[in-house]
């Protein structure tokens, strides 16, 4: 990678900003290289910034960024590659005091507690990101988005799912956790040209195909139950493998083909058990890990448990969009704000990935020197790099001070609005009155 195709990406992108592309492009270069911050103005500080603090938030006020643009923009970097994988996932901004932003909605996340229960109230984004690389914790973000108060993570990522392939010419295999586990996924995403593999929870109830028809009463939907948690339930595997990995140990993985959700019997799965067999010492403990696989063609086990491990950069990203990219740090007042602010995060971290071999490693002296650096060592060196491939953002034409809030002009108290409770029957009244 050289100066000159970091260079002309960003000149691309900046022309995808919209309005106001000139503070929101600095406004990237700033948060790239900003390793601490308390709030989101203090972005006017960096050198990279030429403009007051106030252009920080009329950045995100007036900023447009083309999000299909963007994504065709990212695809394009993607086009040597054989066979894509992808990895879908969602987390929580969490706004728990801002009652006067709308949509905020209960949202999973592990580390917050709302009434002994790991919710957070805030909004909701889903993400669909490439993983480039088996190993280390790239992730390189297609699709992010805001997870609407009329939207699940399920449909709100088969949708997105959907635009993604429609730009990629390769049949790309795409990665789920546990909690998209269930028939609505499978239905959702039946009609796409993708292979899935996708993580189950331990509680679930597959079924088998149903016997042949007996000419009497009605044709059996399900065959034999098959309850993960109970071996009771499980029948002889059609293949079974062993082998042995130097980080977890000795593992035996079995396969049963032609299995379904209740609710999914005319979308068959392969299912997938991975577990330890043996243990070494200087081996950590694994717990069994249930798969299943949907594509055209069988999976091989000795590699698609490996292919589903690469799941968790996406993971590695948020915590870098979080600590690093400082994408949960402002206290924005609109959801349109928000979204403008959460469509900078993949931009920023591809800059990030294309700068990788441009940099130089810089690491404080408590930090190991790297070899392979990750994008929060990409984004601490970046500082010198990006002074000397400059910018295209214009520099800024003072225009005079502001005269203000007219005097005797009185303000209107913000509206309060009230947490989102998502329900079945909401989202059955917003399709029908949308329709």
């Amino acid at each position: 990678m050289n100066c000159e195709a970091l260079r002309e990406f960003r000149q691309q992108a900046y022309k995808m900003l919209g309005q106001a592309k000139d503070a929101t492009f600095e406004l990237m270069d700033a948060v790239m290289t900003t390793p601490k911050a308390n709030c989101l103005t203090e972005m006017a500080l960096n050198p990279l910034f030429r403009r007051k603090w106030s252009s920080v938030s009329e950045a995100l006020q007036d900023s447009e960024p083309d999000r299909e643009q963007l994504m065709k923009l990212y695809l394009e970097q993607m086009s040597g590659v054989e066979r894509p994988i992808l990895a879908v996932d969602h987390t929580a901004w969490a706004r728990p005091d801002a009652r006067t932003l709308r949509e905020r909605t209960y949202e999973h996340q592990a580390t917050a507690i709302h009434g002994n229960k790991p919710i957070a109230i805030g909004l909701g984004y889903s993400t669909i990101a490439w993983i480039p690389s088996a190993q280390g914790s790239w992730a390189l973000p297609l699709r992010h988005e805001r997870i609407t108060s009329w939207d699940t993570p399920i449909s709100k990522a088969a949708g997105q799912l959907e635009q993604v392939i429609a730009g990629l010419p390769q049949r790309p295999l795409v990665l789920f956790d546990r909690e998209y586990g269930c028939a609505s996924l499978v239905l959702q995403t039946a009609h796409l040209k993708a292979d899935k593999l996708i993580g189950l929870r331990s509680n679930r109830c597959l079924y088998s195909a149903p016997p042949a028809y007996s000419g009497r009463g009605r044709p059996r939907r399900h065959g034999e139950k098959f309850q993960l948690n109970d071996p009771q339930t499980w029948w002889v595997a059609e293949e079974m493998v062993e082998l042995d990995d130097p980080k977890l140990g000795q593992l035996q993985i079995r396969r049963w083909d032609n299995l379904h959700f209740r609710s999914s019997t005319q979308h068959p799965m392969t299912l997938i058990l991975v577990e330890p067999k043996a243990v070494a010492s200087n081996c950590r403990q694994v717990k069994p890990l249930w798969l299943a696989w949907i594509g055209e063609n069988s999976c091989s086990l000795e590699v698609v448990w490996m292919d589903y491990l690469r799941r968790f950069a996406i993971e590695h990203w948020y915590r870098l969009a979080k600590q690093t990219l400082h994408w949960t740090l402002p206290h924005l007042s609109t959801p349109e704000q928000c979204d403008r602010w959460s469509d900078l995060m993949p931009l920023l971290t591809w800059q990030l990935w294309l700068a990788q071999d441009l940099v130089r490693d810089y690491h404080l002296p408590w930090q190991k020197p790297l070899t392979n650096l990750t994008p929060g060592r990409v984004a601490q060196s970046l500082f010198p790099l990006l002074v000397k491939i400059g910018t295209p953002a214009q520099a800024p034409k003072p225009r005079g001070k502001s005269p203000g809030w007219p005097t005797g002009q009185s303000r209107s108290e913000r509206i309060r609005y009230p947490v989102v409770k998502k329900g079945r029957g909401q989202f059955q009244n917003h399709r029908n009155l949308t329709s």
